[in-house]
């Protein structure tokens, strides 16, 4: 009798292929994650690869559960795997919404209104010499900053990456007294290649000009989703308070591929930051 009702177990498990809807649901799901993410990864045009590459993960660990709901279903000792599996995934995909509902406040948290000592403008890529659009949205956040507060100094800094003829530090001294910014008020900082430099050679530069970075207030300019990071490794370097001044992407499907992919950045700081120095927001 026993064995009948494994046999009719396994029959409507969906191992066979003709199984139940949720597992069919659950391959198309994959299907659909799969294909979509391998698109978002071979069109590097689109700006989303970090999507593609997450939308592969998803399509892998809806396989890894299909198949766990098969050998579950041929073996009851598979059971608690399957649920421990289900109850990672779950907590997994919770830390990554509750990472992303932080993210979005602190991006949105735009404190213009509120004074500072200086601000420091984040580099971020050069095509040649002319701006990306990432560091487009940075410069005219930043000119609308300076033009609100028109008597403190900015350090704009960032070296020279893959691609780039000059240095970002400089194709923001273009952009910025191309529209009016006194070039008194720039100081360059032109060899940071990543965030922690740009904030740790930055921190000489300032010192230089008579603004005591422990105990000033720093405005940061940078895009909204690396606001809460930019926080983080201002804290780590050693700066008093700072202010983000967060500066939009102008399109929604580049808007949500960044915030998704600073959620792992920030958890990837938070973690070095905890293990190295024991600093939090």
């Amino acid at each position: 009798m026993k064995r009948q009702k494994d046999k009719e177990k396994y029959r409507y498990s969906g191992c066979k292929g003709t199984g139940r809807l949720r597992d069919r649901i659950g391959l198309i799901a994959a299907a659909v994650c799969a294909a979509l993410g391998l698109l978002l990864v071979l069109f590097r045009g689109l700006g989303v690869r970090f999507s593609g590459f997450l939308l592969l993960g998803l399509a892998a660990l809806l396989a890894v559960f299909r198949l766990l709901d098969c050998l579950a279903a041929r073996d009851g000792r598979w059971r608690p795997v399957r649920r421990a599996f289900g109850c990672c995934a779950a907590v997994g995909l919770a830390l990554l919404l509750g990472l992303e509902v932080f993210l979005v406040n602190r991006g949105r948290s735009d404190m213009t209104p509120l004074p500072a000592d200086a601000v420091i403008v984040l580099g971020a890529g050069v095509n040649g010499t002319e701006p990306s659009l990432s560091l487009r949205t940075r410069l005219d956040k930043a000119l609308e900053y300076l033009e609100y507060w028109p008597d403190i100094p900015a350090v704009l800094t960032g070296g020279t990456g893959y691609g780039e003829d000059i240095s970002e530090a400089q194709c923001m001294y273009d952009y910025l007294t191309a529209r009016g910014v006194e070039p008194e008020r720039l100081l360059l900082e032109d060899q940071a290649t990543d965030t922690a430099e740009n904030f740790a050679f930055s921190k000489a530069v300032l010192e230089e000009a008579g603004v005591d970075v422990a105990k000033s207030t720093l405005a940061v300019v940078t895009n909204d989703f690396h606001i809460a990071r930019a926080e983080l490794i201002a804290a780590r370097e050693g700066y008093g308070d700072t202010v983000g001044i967060p500066a939009p992407l102008p399109w929604p499907h580049l808007t949500v591929n960044y915030y998704l992919r600073e959620a792992f950045a920030l958890v990837k700081t938070w973690i070095l930051d905890i293990a190295m120095k024991g600093v939090t927001i």
